[in-house]
């Protein structure tokens, strides 16, 4: 243990040497100590004797584990860890607005400092982040999607494909298309309803991105609609399984080939609630799908006529609650 002035600390003895100071017990004053750092009390301790040779000790050394090679840099106290949604170092110094004694001073260079553009990229960006994930927490969206929406939107801002368009409209195709990319999708009219932007804005920013970003948008299906249309209804895991069938069977059906997935699901839900005996009325199913009353009778309809088809061994026969005759005739 050396020093490269003459100070001893307190508890420590010192035998001078020719270009340093050695630092030994007092007590052992063995001439190779053996002196411990107590890293949670910041103190050094003799490990002979037990002598608090020194307190309050800083540590210098970074608060992370670093496995840096000699061509990379050791992240050792250089603030905060790095944010990968965010462009720089981030090491910018920001003026408070106070502490000048209420001369005024600080405000106006705080207002100077906001003015450069740097600051206002990384501002819009924050703000940006700031709205993505009050909005998916809203709706109990996931981590991972919320992720990927703000890397959608930082690519927007960093290829300026968001001039001439409305910002909440590219947040809302940015979750959009977050949620496909995770495989948990949400509807157009789930989107508009969670961020208050137009369908056709979000449509029209929808395909736009996609050209430009080349992003995976994948499909939606019935299947990826309905266990969260069941949950949201109450329905049992023997109607989510009834209606999974259905879908599955229904999509091949030529009369139904035309109608959209969401169109599919609801009246597949609300085929399967009947067949169980837990029916949910048109309006309930509506609500939650966010499909029009008028919209579900007429797919349940065409589903009803060719129920022959659809009610098939694997969904009567499994569960004896199922029956053909609590169908509600169209």
């Amino acid at each position: 243990m050396s020093s490269t002035n003459g100070a001893a600390l307190p508890g420590f003895s010192t035998i001078d040497e020719k270009f340093s100071v050695k630092l030994i017990c007092r007590n052992c004053r063995d001439p190779v100590p053996n002196i411990v750092e107590d890293f949670a009390s910041g103190d050094y301790v003799c490990g002979d004797c037990g002598l608090v040779l020194g307190d309050r000790i800083i540590d210098t050394r970074s608060e992370w584990r670093t496995f840096a090679n000699d061509e990379g840099g050791d992240p050792s106290r250089v603030g905060s860890a790095a944010n990968p949604f965010l462009d720089g170092a981030q090491l910018d110094t920001v003026i408070a607005r106070g502490g000048d004694k209420g001369s005024g001073l600080a405000r106006d260079l705080n207002r100077a400092q906001g003015r450069t553009t740097a600051q206002r990229h990384e501002r819009n960006l924050v703000q940006a982040y700031k709205e993505i994930s009050a909005l998916c927490d809203a709706y109990d969206i996931p981590k991972t999607i919320v992720d990927i929406a703000k890397q959608l939107y930082k690519k927007v801002e960093d290829d300026n494909l968001q001039r001439g368009k409305n910002n909440d409209a590219i947040i809302a195709a940015c979750i959009f298309l977050a949620c496909r990319q995770d495989n948990a999708p949400r509807t157009f009219k789930e989107i508009c309803a969670l961020t208050k932007v137009d369908r056709k804005d979000i449509g029209r920013t929808f395909k736009f991105l996609k050209s430009k970003l080349g992003a995976n948008t994948g499909t939606t299906s019935s299947n990826d609609l309905i266990a969260r249309f069941c949950s949201n209804l109450n329905l049992d895991q023997e109607t989510w399984r009834i209606t999974k069938l259905l879908t599955e069977k229904a999509k091949d059906m030529e009369n139904i080939s035309g109608k959209s997935p969401l169109s599919i699901a609801s009246a597949c839900i609300y085929m399967a609630s009947h067949l169980i005996g837990d029916g949910r009325d048109a309006k309930a199913i509506s609500e939650i799908a966010g499909v029009g009353e008028a919209t579900i009778k007429t797919t349940y309809k065409i589903l009803y006529f060719n129920r022959k088809a659809l009610l098939t061994p694997e969904i009567m026969d499994r569960n004896n609650k199922a029956s053909e005759a609590n169908l509600v005739s169209p």
